[in-house]
């Protein structure tokens, strides 16, 4: 880590701690693979070779290969493709060594453009005669942040007189075979691996925080399995400087630091007068520190991956939730005791050390770094690398299954729900495993939607919400009836049904119609409430209508109905009598009336009609 500059940080001294430690004088620790020249035999031999803070060496294991140092380009600062040169080995051959010059460029952009010309390790030649040092990645170098993590192949920092000797040997024209070791890169005395993370929660510090958020996102479930399993022992670790004494009481010291600057680190921002300060970070690493100590004191130190993960996930700085406040809800949410991790802070205002952690490594001047047995890592901090560095700290044979397999996988949502939202009624959670951990994504659950964050809560949404769980509204049952306060319309709302009343979310109280005198009040009526619902009984004979509220005689309807129909059959036959009765007498008259006509026609003409010829004829003479 490369520590941005302040004020504060050109008075500030160097301690090391795990989170809080003795002072201590920080000493740099290079470290070394073995180099073997196997050809030529004049310069056979073995060298060191100080490994590259990036790319991916193989730990526990070796490479041979054959050694190439380029006519052009031999610096590697520019793209090899454009002075026509590969370095991709043929079919058959040994893997390709590029040796490149130091000088005019990052180390990570010289093994970045050897990588992509085919080379399968690079040699970088220092360009003076010195103690070996260790190549890291540029500090706050957004440009090569990109290439950095795409950087695969080892690489190591060799001498200046071992360089002109290989460059001698290939200048003859001989044929130079080295072997990269790593197999001893790691002590493995025993069956278990102790492994140290030195880390910072300020996640503003550039690329190398990015990169080491990602790291512990990605290698939390191998980690967590080999906690779990024994074969590990972690521990955290974080750097903080102090303050003189005699600058304890100016306003950088103050913003900067606890415990009457006796621990502090620089401004994120680098502005005293806005953002967070120094202190913020300070208490989230001294946070961080006792999360561990309490999971650990619980047999559940692996918690801590679980803790840093989400922190870094939920309360980032950028969104101004870096506080105590979503520090204790994440702390909730895993089920982690939040009253022992306070008391284990302290007061951060108080003219004393703070005992947590104590520790006397003084070795550590890169964040991130990770130290395995007692060596420190170096190489790309990535999963893979790592857990093959981790392994390679076993005692041969006692290794765990894990080392001998293609990769890692564990269900972290099994372990307290991963820290995520669940209905336990419901059977549903907001816990969804993935291959590089568990995410805690709402869900969608028989094509009902549920939306939040995830994490504290995710809510019902759109249609159909009522099946799933009552779309989180209330609902009982008793004695074989059920009501629920669930409407699945509009988007769906809670509201009590007819005869309750109440949020319709958490609660839904019976209505008593009959106290309240909202129904059955007519002066024959008896009331009796029930749940949801009443009763309502009529006196003596008396039959209740519910929609018009009242009582009537059952015996009088039925009398009237009867008579009703006697009446109506007595009127339609009356009726049709007197129908016919007209139409008879009608029929008679008009016959009547014919006849009569007819017979007076023969005796004398009517005034009416004309004279009707004799019905008898006469003789004629």
């Amino acid at each position: 880590m490369v520590l941005k500059r302040s004020s504060l940080s050109l008075f500030l001294g160097f301690l090391l701690i795990s989170l809080i430690a003795p002072r201590s004088i920080a000493r740099f620790v290079v470290e070394k693979n073995s180099l073997r020249v196997t050809s030529p035999d004049k310069i056979k031999g073995t060298y060191d070779s100080a490994i590259g803070n990036f790319g991916i060496p193989q730990y526990g294991g070796s490479m041979a290969g054959a050694v190439v140092y380029p006519k052009d380009n031999k610096k590697g600062c520019k793209e090899f493709d454009e002075f026509g040169i590969s370095f991709q080995s043929k079919p058959g051959a040994l893997p390709t060594f590029v040796l490149v010059d130091r000088g005019d460029c990052f180390f990570a952009l010289k093994v970045w453009n050897a990588q992509k010309a085919g080379a399968s390790a690079v040699l970088v030649a220092d360009d003076m005669e010195e103690p070996l040092i260790t190549m890291d990645t540029p500090a706050e170098d957004v440009s090569s942040a990109q290439y950095i993590e795409n950087i695969t192949i080892p690489s190591a920092l060799i001498e200046k007189s071992f360089s002109e000797t290989l460059k001698k040997a290939l200048s003859n024209g001989d044929m130079v075979n080295v072997n990269l070791d790593w197999r001893e890169a790691v002590p493995h005395p025993d069956d278990r691996v102790e492994y140290e993370l030195w880390t910072n929660s300020n996640d503003e510090c550039g690329v190398k925080c990015d990169m080491l958020m990602e790291f512990v996102k990605d290698f939390r479930g191998a980690a967590q399995i080999l906690e779990k399993g024994g074969y590990t022992q972690f521990t955290p670790h974080y750097i903080t400087w102090y303050c003189p004494q005699a600058f304890t009481l100016s306003r950088q010291c103050k913003s900067q630091c606890i415990n009457h600057g006796r621990y502090c680190a620089p401004d994120p921002e680098q502005d005293f007068s806005s953002g967070y300060d120094g202190k913020h970070v300070v208490l989230e690493n001294l946070r961080q520190l006792c999360v561990f100590k309490v999971a650990n004191e619980t047999k559940k130190p692996w918690v801590w991956w679980d803790y840093v993960t989400d922190f870094q996930i939920r309360c980032p700085m950028k969104e101004k939730k870096y506080n105590k406040e979503c520090a204790d809800a994440v702390i909730k949410s895993l089920g982690l005791d939040g009253k022992k991790i306070d008391k284990c802070m302290g007061d951060p205002n108080a003219n004393s050390e703070n005992p947590v952690g104590k520790g006397t490594r003084g070795d550590v001047t890169i964040l991130p770094t990770l130290v395995v047995n007692n060596r420190q890592y170096r190489g790309k901090l990535e999963k893979g690398a790592v857990l093959k560095a981790l392994c390679s700290g076993f005692e041969e044979t006692t290794e765990p299954a894990v080392c001998l397999s293609g990769d890692v996988e564990t269900n972290e949502c099994l372990d307290n729900n991963g820290g995520c939202w669940q209905d336990k009624i419901a059977n549903i959670t907001a816990c969804r495993d993935t291959f590089r951990g568990r995410v805690c994504e709402c869900p969608l659950v028989d094509g009902v939607q549920f939306k939040g964050d995830g994490y504290k809560n995710c809510e019902v949404s759109g249609s159909g919400r009522c099946k799933i769980n009552n779309g989180g509204c209330w609902h009982e049952s008793r004695d074989g009836h059920t009501f629920s306060a669930c409407l699945d319309v509009d988007g769906g709302k809670c509201q009590c049904p007819p005869g309750f009343k109440g949020d319709g979310v958490k609660s839904c109280v019976d209505v008593d119609e009959c106290r309240e005198r909202k129904a059955c009040q007519c002066p024959a009526c008896s009331c009796k409430d029930t749940w949801g619902s009443y009763e309502c009984s009529c006196s003596g004979d008396l039959l209740y209508i519910r929609d018009h509220d009242t009582c009537i005689s059952k015996s009088g309807t039925e009398v009237k109905s009867a008579w009703t129909v006697v009446w109506v059959i007595f009127i339609g036959l009356a009726m049709a009598a007197g129908g016919g009765y007209l139409v008879y007498k009608h029929k008679l008259r008009s016959y009547m009336d014919s006849e009569i006509r007819a017979i007076m026609a023969q005796y004398m003409p009517l005034d009416s009609q004309a004279e009707v010829p004799n019905h008898v004829h006469e003789e004629r003479a």
